[in-house]
């Protein structure tokens, strides 16, 4: 039996005038969204609904691993993160205020774009108390570099209003965790976590972790710095949680926690 003829490549202009009836269609698309954005925003505002910044982690981080979960053929996970976190931006900064302060140089900056998109006013600090101050203002977000000479986070030790939640950036593919964001939010547990926490233990960072490890408690050190350090948990703990509290050190406690990377 001879073997089917394959159908030929459609020419340039073919796939061109494709991408141009599509661009039409993702138009009409992102329209129609914007108009429902709005739609939530006018409807929390008839509701009352506006007393705390409408900034929500875990919602978006379950939107964006059910999004890159979806069949794809050519999409990568870094088109599709950042198509919808820009989406996500322009709908939170329709509900109130909503501006970002960066401490940390130029590769901290542009981490915070890839995470809070273009809507938000942006601005770079020169000190990381600076930062957080803008954190503790509703609708203020601070993109803080993790660097061995400060300790900026154990800071949130005595503030835990405000609180880590969100690594940065959120894909492997973007390179090894830099930065992290806090901000006044409810934090709360995806499936997939981690937790930030500080000790001012003397023991070294691995004594510390072979002990937390006894009690069942994956933990990796990831910076030292003023007397204190700084760990990543695998999993979501509460700041209460017993485990942490037979942990070493006096001063001790979570900072928050953030999804882990969506395209792991």
């Amino acid at each position: 039996m001879a073997e089917a003829t394959p159908a030929p490549a459609p020419s340039l202009d073919e796939v061109r005038t494709r991408i141009d009836a599509i661009d039409r269609e993702l138009l009409r698309l992102l329209d129609e969204r914007a108009g429902l954005a709005r739609a939530v925003a006018a409807a929390k505002a008839a509701s009352g609904d506006t007393q705390r910044f409408g900034l929500r982690p875990g919602r978006e981080a379950e939107i964006l691993r059910r999004l890159l979960a979806e069949p794809r053929m050519a999409a990568t996970p870094a088109l599709v993160v950042r198509v919808w976190r820009e989406l996500m931006a322009e709908s939170l900064s329709l509900q109130g205020p909503f501006n970002v302060s960066v401490w940390g140089g130029a590769r901290t900056v542009e981490l915070a774009r890839m995470r809070f998109g273009a809507a938000p006013p942006l601005q770079a600090v020169a000190k990381p108390e600076e930062a957080l101050a803008a954190a503790r203002v509703k609708g203020g977000v601070a993109a803080l570099a993790l660097t061995p000479d400060s300790a900026w986070w154990g800071r949130l030790l005595a503030e835990p209003r405000i609180k880590v939640f969100a690594a940065l950036p959120c894909l492997a593919a973007w390179g090894p965790m830099s930065a992290l964001a806090v901000a006044d939010v409810d934090v709360e547990p995806t499936g997939d976590d981690r937790t930030f926490w500080v000790t001012d233990a003397s023991q070294s960072a691995a004594a510390i972790e072979e002990a937390l490890s006894r009690d069942g408690v994956a933990a990796t050190p990831l910076l030292q710095a003023g007397g204190l350090k700084l760990f990543l948990l695998s999993g979501f703990y509460q700041r209460d949680d017993e485990r942490l509290a037979r942990a070493p050190g006096r001063l001790s406690g979570v900072i928050g926690a953030a999804p882990g990377p969506l395209d792991v």
